[in-house]
């Protein structure tokens, strides 16, 4: 994986297209309150004609969703693009999908070779397959708050996502580290379930030398396993340089059910690679989601248990 280009920086009276590219809308008032932080940091929110549309339990068809995604993209009055919440389905808008290319080639292509628009996206959860999806076009997005979550963030966290957008700048992150000493790679952020899908994926970004970041939401312990099980006989964690563990929130087995402990998979899953791990980092569902950028270089001490962004 190559280092992604990061979009112009941010500005208050800057445009952003709404949109959501997985699940239907059903948090509508958390909804409205994620619009107002963005319009009281004096952002323009304009919201695709179809955010509100269902088709099941996705946010509108798969053409519906897919053009209020080009749309976003294409459109030049547009800097970033905010998803409105996760649920399933992004990945299905990326089934047959070209990435559009930018009316107008890079300023200076030596230090922005893509032919893509440089626009932020902003996401977590099922938005995974969009962000790995755009750092393969060599372009990062943030593993951030969607719309329906922003506004039960600390300050710190929301400051932390628009001192990342507005300046690029991000202070290190606080975890339990399992020791190993430190690693410098390429971030990958994810959610551990639809990572998992996209693996052997024309979605799936380089895992060389990466430090790879995981958070899930109510899976089972035995389904952790089965899906750190997998990659690991496909060789995946073989490749990165550190992992950094977020919140698994929800994913404790039922009462009663004879069951490891989440702690207890993730170590016999991850402990034996020798690399740097931290874990108990603030990021992930129900809970602080400290924003993480796509494809720039980090640095992992497992001694210390800190995440830097470098």
């Amino acid at each position: 994986m190559k280092p992604c280009e990061l979009p112009p920086k941010l500005t208050p009276g800057d445009r952003l297209w709404v949109m959501l590219p997985s699940g239907t809308l059903r948090e509508t008032e958390s909804f409205e309150k994620g619009l107002e932080v963005w319009r009281s940091r004096g952002y323009r929110l304009d919201l695709s004609p179809t955010y509100d549309h269902r088709w099941g339990y996705l946010a509108g068809t798969d053409t519906e969703r897919r053009e209020a995604l080009a749309a976003g993209l294409k459109n030049p009055d547009y800097q970033g693009i905010l998803c409105g919440r996760g649920g399933y389905g992004g990945a299905r808008l990326l089934e047959h999908w070209t990435w559009p290319e930018a009316d107008a080639p890079p300023a200076h292509p030596s230090t922005h070779p893509s032919t893509h628009p440089q626009k932020w996206l902003i996401g977590f959860s099922d938005v995974t397959s969009l962000l790995w999806g755009l750092a393969c076009q060599g372009i990062s997005g943030v593993h951030g708050s969607v719309l329906t979550t922003i506004a039960e963030e600390p300050d710190w966290a929301i400051e932390r996502l628009f001192g990342w957008l507005e300046r690029h700048e991000a202070e290190p992150l606080a975890g339990q580290g399992w020791g190993n000493g430190t690693a410098t790679g390429l971030l990958l952020p994810a959610n551990l379930t639809v990572a998992t899908h996209l693996l052997h994926t024309a979605l799936q970004p380089s895992l060389e030398g990466v430090i790879l970041a995981l958070e899930d939401v109510g899976e089972a312990p035995y389904r952790l396993d089965r899906m750190l099980t997998q990659w690991r006989m496909a060789g995946m964690l073989a490749q990165v340089k550190g992992i950094a563990l977020g919140r698994f929130s929800q994913c404790e087995a039922p009462e009663g059910v004879p069951s490891l402990t989440v702690a207890e998979v993730l170590r016999d899953r991850l402990n034996d690679l020798n690399i740097p791990i931290v874990s108990a980092l603030p990021f992930g569902h129900q809970g602080v989601n400290a924003a993480l950028p796509v494809g720039v270089m980090a640095s992992l001490d497992g001694d210390r248990g800190i995440l830097s962004i470098l």
